[in-house]
């Protein structure tokens, strides 16, 4: 959803008053709450035709949508692959048209790093790998800065090994989890897991604790490791791997200060090829505020390229860009 769609919806959900808002929330996944909640904290003096415009958009919409649908099995599936992509619906497909029952796991969707991070500590890795394949990349990423250096390493290979959750795995948990993650037994082998699961993990762990992470794959297993650099996707990549109109497309996603933060860490190659794909003006511009920005924390560096790579993904997902081209004819 981009920036504008945000803003309609918390208008719409603000419109409806507390308890029917209230009642939509719940069928909100928790990034899109902490989402939309941010939108409606931010917002300020929306005015009458603004309301009954969003309201009307909403009207036309649902008035267009036909509300009984003969094959609803095959409506779930188009739906949700045209809005995730083939990867991730299938994955999604296949717990709701086979009746696994993950409530569990959904539960630790909406713990805090830390929490999920302890509830896990002394648990077996091939448990905590299969637990973690269920969540975002990026909670997934969180929850492992909590381990030490050897625990992550341990669990990120046995993700990259990982060929599918059998419902043995997850009923072992259980009974340490009390109930927490429920429905083992009902769960049928998927495709979670898997080389791509551990790269897009440890894509979001952060420069230094990424290289410890596969050095330690490294020693095991070479090939599994070059495997894993091999699908993961690093902010110099853009520059490497994106053509010149999936650069432009991921450039009208970012903020200004967000470039300009994130390309005080990138090389000296990623910063041209980023200024070789704006207009003059805009290159300049940015440009000079490159060479006036002092120093800036690495941390704080890391955290905004990490924002655009999320833009990255999100825009891949949508299939607006493809990941792997070549950026060798920018524009100039």
């Amino acid at each position: 959803m981009d920036e504008q769609g945000l803003n309609d919806a918390a208008i719409f959900l603000m419109s409806l008053g507390e308890e029917e808002a209230s009642e939509v929330f719940k069928h909100f996944s928790p990034k899109e709450v902490q989402k939309l909640g941010e939108a409606i904290a931010r917002m300020r003096n929306v005015t009458r035709d603004k309301v009954d415009q969003v309201i009307l958009r909403f009207s036309d919409d649902a008035s267009a949508q036909s509300l009984l649908v003969a094959d609803t099995s095959s409506y779930v599936r188009a739906v949700l692959k045209r809005a995730l992509g083939e990867d991730k619906a299938g994955l999604l497909i296949d717990r709701i048209l086979q009746g696994g029952d993950v409530s569990g796991i959904e539960s630790l969707k909406w713990m805090d790093p830390i929490s999920v991070a302890e509830l896990l500590r002394n648990e077996h890795p091939q448990i905590v790998a299969a637990i973690l394949v269920h969540l975002d990349y990026e909670q997934s990423a969180a929850v492992l800065m909590q381990f030490t250096d050897r625990q992550r390493s341990e669990i990120l290979l046995r993700v990259a090994t990982l060929e599918g959750i059998q419902p043995t795995a997850l009923k072992d948990l259980n009974e340490v989890l009390f109930r927490v993650l429920a429905g083992g037994d009902k769960i049928r082998k998927s495709s979670l897991g898997g080389v791509k699961a551990a790269a897009e993990i440890i894509n979001l762990l952060g420069t230094n604790t990424e290289t410890v992470v596969l050095d330690s794959i490294r020693s095991y297993d070479p090939e599994l490791a070059q495997k894993i650099v091999d699908k993961m996707f690093v902010f110099d990549d853009i520059g490497k791997k994106l053509d010149p109109v999936a650069i432009q497309t991921v450039l009208k996603e970012v903020a200004s200060e967000t470039l300009i933060v994130a390309l005080k860490g990138g090389s000296p190659e990623m910063r041209e090829k980023i200024l070789a794909n704006m207009s003059r003006r805009a290159g300049e511009a940015l440009r000079e505020d490159l060479e006036s920005r002092g120093p800036l924390r690495l941390s704080e560096v890391e955290a905004q390229q990490k924002e655009i790579l999320k833009t990255v993904r999100r825009l891949a997902d949508e299939g607006q860009i493809t990941l792997g081209g070549n950026g060798e004819d920018a524009f100039v």
